[in-house]
């Protein structure tokens, strides 16, 4: 099965509806510094196509209950660089189009822009992740995603077409990405939705972190040493994570932008994941 209902890593904060998921390719090139993915897709930060993917797909398609909302994607993004080059997304776009589906899209790339013509035709809201507009940070966290401008620009001309379009800020990192938290909601000011969450840390990515920023994960790994374990992740301590949590709602909600968290044990409106949003 390509399409599977969305299992949040049995994480017992999450708070998404119902939905499935779909991911066009395996692995993802934007090799986010944080990523969680490499703690269960060997050769994560390499993408490969799926064999057999668009025929298998359209049968599944058939059975899909057509009021269902499909992700893309949680795992792998869907517009991995090669994407410019191969139109997977493009094609599964054309089937979801062919067979009316419900779609959550979500992405760290511009390539989007190419399809959305199809995209207005689709029920579906499309968002982007903005860590921070600081593109030298950016550049450093996920190296080879696109620049943050660059998606901002592109889910602007999907608002423009008629998409409702939402973002992520995520993750938030403490004495980092947290510093730019104004200048970024300030540039997605245009969107419907945010959804935020801060960093969490798994064995993996804590090696890369430190790797890359270690003076920052001196003063970071001290708090995570005396935050929770949950799901597999380092948390920050509530006493520090549920103050970044409540000023982020309210610096959200007063530009009018409804706001999610994720995975955090704190609330959202009306959906964590956007998902509100799809027609």
């Amino acid at each position: 099965m390509y399409i599977r209902p969305f299992d949040p890593w049995k994480s017992p904060l999450c708070t998404c509806p119902f939905k499935y998921t779909l991911n066009p390719y395996t692995g993802c090139d934007h090799a986010c510094v944080y990523c969680y993915i490499t703690s269960y897709i060997p050769n994560a930060f390499r993408v490969r196509t799926k064999e057999g993917l668009l025929p298998k797909l359209e049968k599944e398609l058939r059975k899909l209950d057509k009021n269902a909302i499909v992700a893309l994607s949680y795992s792998s993004d869907p517009y991995p660089t090669i994407e410019r080059e191969l139109g997977i997304t493009r094609k599964v776009l054309e089937l979801f189009r062919g067979y009316n589906v419900r779609c959550l899209l979500l992405t760290k790339s511009d390539i989007f822009e190419r399809d959305i013509d199809i995209l207005s035709e689709l029920r579906c809201a499309v968002g982007v992740t903005v860590t921070t507009v600081d593109e030298k940070k950016a550049k450093l966290l996920e190296p080879n995603a696109p620049s943050p401008k660059r998606r901002m620009k592109a889910l602007k001309k999907a608002k423009d077409a008629g998409i409702p379009v939402y973002a992520r800020i995520d993750p938030i990192i403490p004495y980092y990405t947290w510093e730019d938290f104004d200048e970024t909601l300030d540039a997605l000011s245009f969107v419907s939705h945010i959804t935020v969450s801060t960093l969490k840390l798994r064995p993996d990515s804590k090696k890369r972190m430190f790797a890359k920023f270690p003076e920052l994960m001196e003063k970071l790994w001290p708090l995570y040493e005396r935050g929770e374990r949950i799901g597999g992740y380092y948390y920050l301590p509530k006493d520090v994570r549920m103050p970044i949590l409540r000023e982020a709602e309210k610096k959200i909600t007063e530009k009018g932008i409804t706001f999610g968290s994720c995975r955090e044990g704190y609330r959202s409106f009306p959906t964590c994941d956007g998902s509100h949003l799809v027609p």
